[in-house]
């Protein structure tokens, strides 16, 4: 049976997953890869680190959630609106952005439920976690290479949730659902949302936006629902420091949203697409050498 996760392993891995979970990167890749690399004995299906990485999840949407918190009240209040009226109104785009964003994440989360189990077991290894990383990477220069428009000046200027609010609901769908993918570990959740976002015409600034607020229900819940494993006799010698982790994965994800929201004013995935291709190499390298 393997040993409880240490402090410093837990700052680790909470430090990464903060960044890595908003950054176009893949969080649970790197979960998966770091504690070989690291030579820790950690493995991405031994149940109490399934129950660690609970937390450090929770935390994110947490954080995700106050951070958009405006967006959010004025999301709820436009889906009240509507529910009362029976009907969106043409210029209610918080009403529309909020039905969008409902049609989008119900779908990704069946598909999510369903295919959870099955995908993690049959990638759940270092060595398929950097070569999807690898896949990962050359999805990413995909999508930027097929984006609907390449970014200009100005793209950020006005009511960002109006111009996602003008999303047709199956396009919106077909984003949601692409966070499916990011069930297999290496890639990414919000590369796959922010890439499908600028496919269909999105803005850089959109597209980011549109992931964060698509993440925060999907992330929120998936790690909600796991919760009581994390409090029950799943998370015992773990919950301090899944406590420990949970923190540093707060604080450095709200650096990290507002690095990438700043970011991709003006530039693009393609470094992100280069790093997850260099890192899955040299991780299979390492592991191909016996590290």
């Amino acid at each position: 049976m393997h040993g409880p996760i240490s402090y410093l392993q837990a700052v680790i891995l909470g430090i990464v997953q903060g960044v890595a979970e908003p950054f176009p990167i893949s969080s649970l890749g790197h979960s998966v890869v770091l504690p070989r690399l690291l030579g820790w004995n950690i493995h991405q299906n031994d149940k109490y680190f399934i129950s660690f990485l609970v937390a450090v999840h929770l935390a994110t949407a947490i954080v995700l959630l106050v951070y958009f918190y405006k967006d959010w009240l004025a999301i709820l209040g436009g889906l009240g609106r509507s529910i009362v009226a029976r009907e969106i109104r043409a210029d209610d785009s918080y009403a529309r952005l909020g039905w969008l964003l409902v049609a989008a994440t119900i779908p990704a989360a069946l598909l999510g439920l369903a295919l959870q189990g099955p995908l993690q077991k049959l990638f759940a290894s270092a060595v398929s976690a950097a070569a999807f990383l690898i896949v990962n990477g050359i999805a990413l220069l995909a999508f930027e290479r097929l984006r609907a428009r390449p970014p200009t000046p100005g793209d950020g200027e006005g009511d960002s949730d109006a111009r996602i609010a003008r999303l047709s609901f199956p396009r919106a769908c077909a984003v949601g659902i692409s966070q499916a993918a990011a069930l297999i570990p290496g890639i990414s959740r919000s590369g796959f949302s922010m890439g499908g976002g600028l496919l269909f015409g999105l803005s850089n600034e959109d597209a980011v936006r549109f992931s964060f607020l698509l993440a925060t229900p999907i992330i929120g819940v998936a790690a909600l629902a796991k919760l009581p494993e994390l409090l029950g006799h799943q998370g015992d010698g773990v919950r301090g420091p899944a406590l420990v982790a949970a923190l540093c994965a707060a604080v450095t994800t709200v650096f990290a949203v507002r690095f990438l929201l700043r970011y991709f004013t003006t530039n693009r995935l393609g470094p992100f697409g280069v790093y997850c291709i260099a890192a899955g190499t040299i991780c299979l390298a390492v592991f191909a050498l016996g590290g």
